[in-house]
């Protein structure tokens, strides 16, 4: 049964519902749109009047946290306050469209673990990496090893979080409310980073509702020349929330917005699946009409 309800005295089954069950190492032997929470790399330009002329200047740097609000606008700030309600883990890769097919994604269900195949909205599973561990990933053709370069591990946070001083897209100071959220958390790095905070949690036995994570960004540079940002938080554990009835529903909300990503998923992956076995059909019954006109002109 779906657990619903916060119970701050069951550890064990609400780990579980927010998914923090397996992190710091003890167990190794769609409903409405939510905003989406990103990091915004590169700086916004924008016109500015300078003793009476019009010049381009930055208006939002980069290294912001940026929340695009559905069919709304999009708010940056340089710091943030997360609440996490739960967390999931997901597998995705980035497929750049030819011809007529546009860029799109291979996505996995989300779950509490990664230590399963999950089914993905191409009829695969996993986006296509192979079942179980890799002990030489060299020995792997080498197809298979840029496909596995491809997929990238996710981190899913829900929760609500809000952004301190916010801006606009244009640089001016706006009011947010706390807002619900989604942040996929795929770099590698960062996906480390921001896991802290939940086994930090787990190995204390507090529920991730009942406290705030702070975040900033750092600047990172590639070979290239070229900047990024990466998460830094920190996790406050000295003060504890207290729960409300609005916090038992939202994590009701967060939970049907998974199921409801899943069964999308699924569906996606019941259609594909059954086209690739059309597909597997034609070829066995090419193959047998094949062969029985061979054995006719001999």
């Amino acid at each position: 049964m779906e657990l619903t309800t916060i119970d701050t005295n069951n550890y064990a089954e609400m780990a579980k519902a927010m998914g923090i069950a397996n992190e710091g190492g003890t167990n190794k032997k769609k409903s409405s749109n939510l905003a989406r929470l990103r990091i915004n790399h590169s700086p916004i330009t924008g016109n500015a009047e300078v003793k009476g002329k019009k010049v381009k200047m930055e208006v939002v740097s980069g290294g912001t946290y940026k929340l695009e609000i559905p069919d709304g606008p999009t708010y940056y700030a340089e710091s943030i306050e997360v609440r996490p309600y739960l967390q999931r883990f997901m597998y995705k890769r980035y497929v750049r469209g030819q011809n007529d097919e546009p860029n799109r994604f291979v996505k996995t269900v989300m779950a509490d673990t990664l230590n399963v195949d999950l089914k993905d909205n191409d009829g695969g599973f996993n986006c296509g990496k192979p079942a179980g561990y890799i002990a030489d990933f060299k020995s792997l053709p080498e197809k298979t090893q840029e496909l596995i370069k491809q997929i990238k591990r996710v981190r899913v946070v829900l929760g609500t979080v809000k952004l301190i001083n916010p801006t606009d897209a244009n640089g001016e100071e706006v009011t947010l409310d706390e807002t619900p959220f989604i942040w996929e958390v795929d770099n590698r790095d960062a996906f480390k980073t921001v896991g802290s905070a939940f086994t930090q949690l787990a190995k204390m036995q507090r529920l991730p509702v009942q406290h705030m994570i702070t975040a900033t960004t750092e600047e990172r540079t590639i070979p290239t020349g070229a900047v990024y940002y990466l998460p830094v938080v920190a996790l406050d554990v000295t003060k504890t929330i207290e729960l409300t009835q609005k916090e038992q529903g939202l994590f009701t909300d967060f939970l049907q917005w998974v199921q409801n990503y899943n069964e999308y998923i699924i569906n996606a992956w019941q259609e594909k699946a059954s086209s690739h076995d059309d597909e597997d059909d034609i070829e066995i019954v090419d193959g047998i009409v094949d062969i029985e006109l061979e054995e006719g002109v001999a």
